[in-house]
């Protein structure tokens, strides 16, 4: 079925366009969330919400773009939130922290390597870039995650972004000029 059919079969209330999109996209959805807030079952949280966005906002859906594109800017939108709710949370733990004993679990990536020597280095490698990239500027950062770990054309993330493609080319161009400052910074003050 065609997207423009899925979306016109959707709009008209029927379950199996929404299965079928679920069934289609879910995936693709999952693993944009997963990019942002790197955490698979707040990733799994963000997903079922996208679907209930998308079911509830259809009729509002224009056609001017893809549906994908649509999906995308909903599932970084969420994403996004998500990341911009934990920051408030995080400052407020912070001043709850000084006034009580409660203790912070620290997330660590993990790595199926298997020489324990190779995981530990993969897993520092892994957050020191995870860090380099949280620290970018927002539109460098989703701009970025698109490109490499999402592989779209940068048609595609301008139109996700609502932007044009020269736009596209410079924000990338300069998120990795900042991802190499960053990471040169880091490993010449570390090593």
């Amino acid at each position: 079925m065609e997207e423009i059919d899925l979306v016109r079969s959707l709009r008209n209330g029927d379950e199996g366009a929404y299965r079928l999109i679920v069934d289609q996209y879910q995936t693709l959805v999952l693993n944009c969330c997963f990019r942002f807030v790197r955490n698979r079952e707040i990733a799994e949280d963000l997903t079922q919400e996208v679907f209930i966005e998308v079911h509830r906002s259809i009729k509002s859906f224009k056609l001017l773009s893809s549906f994908s594109t649509w999906l995308y800017r909903i599932a970084i939108t969420k994403s996004l939130d998500h990341i911009k709710s934990l920051k408030r949370k995080k400052r407020f733990g912070f001043l709850k922290s000084i006034y009580s004993d409660d203790e912070h679990e620290e997330v660590v990536l993990t790595s199926t390597l298997p020489n324990p020597q190779q995981m530990l280095e993969n897993e520092e490698r892994i957050k020191v870039l995870s860090w380099a990239i949280e620290s970018l500027p927002e539109n460098q950062k989703v701009a970025f995650t698109l490109s490499k770990y999402d592989e779209l054309s940068y048609q595609e993330i301008a139109d996700i972004l609502d932007t044009t493609i020269p736009s596209i080319e410079s924000l990338i161009f300069r998120a990795k000029f900042n991802l190499k400052k960053k990471l040169y910074q880091f490993y010449n003050e570390h090593l």
